[in-house]
């Protein structure tokens, strides 16, 4: 489904609507799932359209980034929940923890821990997920598969912080397999979540699928899914 206006609101109402249709062929309630509009060069007034069309859950990559913008977005009803969805430095996360309630990318332990430390000196209980890198892509962030159990167990022992889930970004599909090419990777991360929760942890998220693949991702048990482009349409350049 495609918005015929090229407006922001029509967009968003696409995605919505193609949401809805992933999570009734998988047998999901749309509710289940939340959609972050991922905001990435995208201007605070356009930002602001779509939180006025309807989006409450913003995602940003960088930290300086959405420092520099966040403020001017205000809500339009439902409180805003800005999300951290690209790579942290860990110089960069006192920082991160002023404006983040939930962030998506940790995959280290000592990151963890130094959130962790942050966490508790100014009093907040920032949301986690482990970023699983499942393909051991040297280009990508994320713990590989067989780190992401010790990573469960020490995060879960950190009193500042609530572990959710887990994160992960598919590789490019090859040319011409289009979202299909996803599947087996989103799969691959309800697997391993499934792992974990089955030993006692408690993990209901897992934030996969973007523009490109989130019906497959919703269709494959996605909780979160991260959009840009569909909804803001083609990025200016970085």
């Amino acid at each position: 489904m495609t918005d015929r206006t090229g407006s922001i609101a029509g967009r968003l109402a696409a995605v919505r609507a193609r949401i809805e249709e992933a999570a009734a062929r998988a047998g999901r309630s749309p509710g289940e799932i939340t959609l972050i509009g991922v905001t990435k060069t995208i201007d605070g007034a356009r930002i602001q359209e779509a939180v006025d069309a309807g989006l409450t859950h913003i995602g940003e990559n960088r930290v300086q980034e959405a420092e520099g913008k966040i403020g001017s977005i205000r809500p339009a009803g439902a409180p805003l929940t800005f999300h951290l969805v690209g790579h942290l430095q860990a110089n960069k996360a006192r920082r991160a923890l002023q404006i983040f309630s939930w962030i998506h990318s940790v995959d280290s332990v000592s990151l963890a821990q130094r959130i962790d430390r942050i966490a508790g000196e100014i009093g907040v209980k920032p949301t986690l997920l482990v970023e699983v890198n499942l393909v051991a892509e040297g280009t990508k962030s994320g713990a590989a598969a067989e780190e992401v159990g010790a990573l469960i167990e020490a995060i879960a022992t950190l009193p500042h912080l609530k572990l959710a889930g887990l994160m992960a970004v598919p590789p490019a599909p090859p040319p011409g397999e289009g979202e299909e090419a996803s599947r087996k990777h989103f799969r691959a991360l309800r697997a391993l979540r499934d792992t974990w929760a089955s030993r006692g942890y408690d993990l209901p998220a897992l934030s996969m699928g973007m523009t490109d693949d989130y019906a497959v991702a919703v269709e494959e048990g996605a909780t979160h899914v991260r959009v840009g482009r569909a909804i803001f349409g083609e990025r200016p350049p970085d």
